[in-house]
């Protein structure tokens, strides 16, 4: 099989927040009818709510909260986040649809924005690393620290991370300062993106478009994982990784055939 290209790469049309949205709400209303005892929570945290930015603040907040920083302290660090940054919006959305596509766990939408600890995560490390970029390191890493408290994942807010990214179990990820996280990543876990020795300036990876990262790999230092790679699990990759090649073993090296769609499929096989 020859190498797949980026102009043959499959096209990612932006998701529609509106029908997502709708969809739901449909799934919340039913869910709500169907388990009485849930139909507080899911008017709280959907049904109450007029747009999706605003229940996803409302559930960041609820989730955040602690002795400190209260919901409705965390909540206007949200809207106001979402307000300014309608990228966010867009993100949080595609990472929704990521869910929904490529986890055969996740069976409605309103699953991942309710129920899972990576969706959380990327939301909140999307508001922290607005907060690191406004200047306000001190509250983006009061929210690093709360996340790593709350869900087993450690992000640095001045990491990108960009959309459709889908973090399965999402349980033991770290990802380091200047790391880079492209679109339609996956990502399951015990994964690092980190740094080797002591250096201050970049030192972490730059992960391409449509790369699956398998469970417990390590990717160390200031490497580039080309377009549509697959790092198999356990591996430790010290070398940058040419795109849609499959990598394996400790150190890492180039196995198998070339991969076609591998964050999409979610094929551990190699």
């Amino acid at each position: 099989m020859s190498a797949q290209t980026k102009s043959e790469a499959p096209v990612i049309f932006p998701v529609a927040i509106d029908s997502i949205w709708s969809r739901m709400r449909l799934e919340a209303a039913t869910a709500a009818a169907s388990e009485p005892v849930l139909a507080s929570f899911l008017n709280a945290t959907i049904l109450h709510h007029g747009s999706f930015s605003a229940a996803l603040s409302y559930r960041l907040a609820e989730k955040l909260a602690d002795a400190q920083m209260s919901a409705m302290q965390w909540r206007e660090v949200a809207t106001n986040a979402y307000e300014e940054h309608g990228e966010l919006v867009d993100a949080a959305v595609a990472d929704i649809n990521a869910y929904f596509e490529r986890d055969p766990a996740c069976r409605e939408y309103v699953q991942p924005f309710l129920y899972f600890k990576g969706f959380h995560a990327i939301q909140s490390q999307r508001i922290a690393n607005t907060l690191w970029r406004e200047g306000r390191n001190s509250l983006a890493l009061y929210l690093q620290s709360r996340m790593s408290e709350l869900w087993t994942i450690d992000i640095h807010p001045a990491a990108h991370l960009g959309q459709g990214l889908f973090l399965d179990h999402a349980h033991g990820i770290v990802i380091g300062e200047t790391a880079r996280v492209g679109d339609n990543v996956s990502m399951l876990h015990d994964v690092t993106l980190g740094g080797t020795g002591k250096d201050l300036d970049d030192r972490h990876p730059k992960v391409g478009n449509g790369v699956l990262i398998s469970a417990g790999a390590k990717v160390l230092g200031n490497i580039q994982i080309g377009d549509g790679a697959k790092i198999a699990a356990g591996s430790v990759v010290l070398e940058s990784v040419k795109p849609y090649c499959t990598v394996a073993g400790v150190p890492a090296k180039p196995v198998g055939a070339c991969c076609g769609n591998a964050a999409a499929d979610m094929d551990q096989k190699i």
